[in-house]
């Protein structure tokens, strides 16, 4: 493909010289599995986000289903969420034994709807999942005065948000919770899975501890139900590597998608909105355009790589069904899940790239 909606080879080669030593530290260390590269991660990663414990995990998914049972939800609970986000955070509830209940959006963040929260807040609601759509974080100031109302707690969903910032400080550090992906993809990500749980609650980060390794609170001893969620050695060491470049590769993310935003000026697509107090790291380029079928069909036809994040919300997928809800019930979710086109992003995209984009959709 000509311009790949991601280029992960583009960000090896940047890197390649780097990645040797760590690799090999690892490999002959025969620790592969948690360990002192784990933890070394785990304490840089703390110390980027602002808080201080970090748990390493498998994925995001894994570090949502831990935070959310450290918070005490449980069968026939319910979770406050957004329908336009990536289905594991539904599933990640629905393991607990609890229900996803679904807010509709904002339409220029596209992320939760604070003015529409309280209203769907019931005596069997027992957290808050807001999630920083794309890397923009959602407005957490309202979320958190209502959560703290109500005595909810707010577990960030950050998996596509590393490094993004609200009012000046790193999400992840504002609810009780906070989790974040390393998919290879994402802004910040592994050789493979990995996932990050971050808290300034000691004992939930204890309690991560044991439940990503089987429930283990000492070696033989199992106190209750756990998880094979484990972090391998060799991704936390690549991910170590590639942290100090985090916030070089977010500010060449932001300038793109300021080229982009002036480019498509006066062009009838709608692009992400800038808002003062948030400052979206753009793991996803994403516009809302009408006529998205046929601005595929022509990216296709010119090489051009594109996404959909994401055509089907999460309350109209088949595991939703029995919650009883029905199209039109969240109509700027699902007008976005019609319209919203993903276009390449990523650090090395370079500007005639972007133009050429650019030229393509408009035409």
């Amino acid at each position: 493909m000509k311009i790949p909606l991601v280029d992960l080879k583009a960000q090896y080669e940047s890197i390649k010289g780097e990645i040797r030593e760590p690799l090999d530290r690892v490999l002959e260390s025969g620790q592969y599995v948690l360990g002192e590269e784990v933890e070394a991660f785990e304490r840089e990663f703390a110390e980027f986000c602002g808080v201080p414990h970090a748990v390493a995990l498998n994925s995001c998914t894994s570090a949502l289903h831990l935070a959310l049972i450290a918070c005490g939800v449980g069968p026939g609970d319910e979770v406050i969420t957004a329908p336009n986000t990536f289905i594991a955070t539904c599933h990640a509830i629905a393991y607990t034994g609890a229900c996803p209940v679904f807010v509709d959006v904002e339409p220029d963040s596209r992320n939760i709807d604070p003015s529409k929260l309280e209203a769907a807040i019931t005596a069997s609601t027992k957290a808050i999942i807001p999630v920083h759509l794309y890397g923009m974080p959602a407005e957490l100031g309202p979320i958190l005065e209502i959560a703290k109302r109500h005595k909810l707690p707010v577990i960030e969903d950050a998996a596509q948000a590393n490094g993004a910032l609200y009012k000046g400080l790193r999400v992840g550090s504002f609810g009780c919770v906070g989790c974040f992906s390393f998919y290879p993809s994402k802004n910040l990500g592994a050789y493979g899975e990995g996932g990050m749980l971050v808290t300034k609650d000691f004992a939930i980060a204890e309690q991560a501890r044991r439940l990503r390794l089987y429930g283990t609170s000492s070696r033989h001893h199992h106190d209750e139900i756990g998880y094979n969620y484990k972090l391998d050695a060799l991704q936390a060491a690549l991910l170590r590597v590639k942290l100090n470049h985090l916030e070089n590769w977010n500010n060449s993310r932001q300038k793109h998608a300021e080229l982009y935003n002036e480019l498509f000026v006066s062009s009838g697509i709608e692009t992400p909105c800038e808002l003062n107090d948030r400052t979206s790291v753009h793991h996803l380029y994403v516009v809302r355009i009408k006529n998205r079928d046929a601005v595929i069909d022509r990216l296709k036809s010119s090489g051009i790589g594109y996404g959909l994040h994401y055509p089907i919300p999460c309350h109209l997928q088949k595991p939703s069904r029995e919650l009883g809800y029905r199209e039109g019930d969240f109509p700027i979710a699902e007008a976005l899940s019609r319209e919203c086109l993903s276009l390449p992003m990523y650090p090395e995209l370079k500007e005639e790239q972007i133009q050429e984009v650019v030229a393509v959709v408009r035409s």
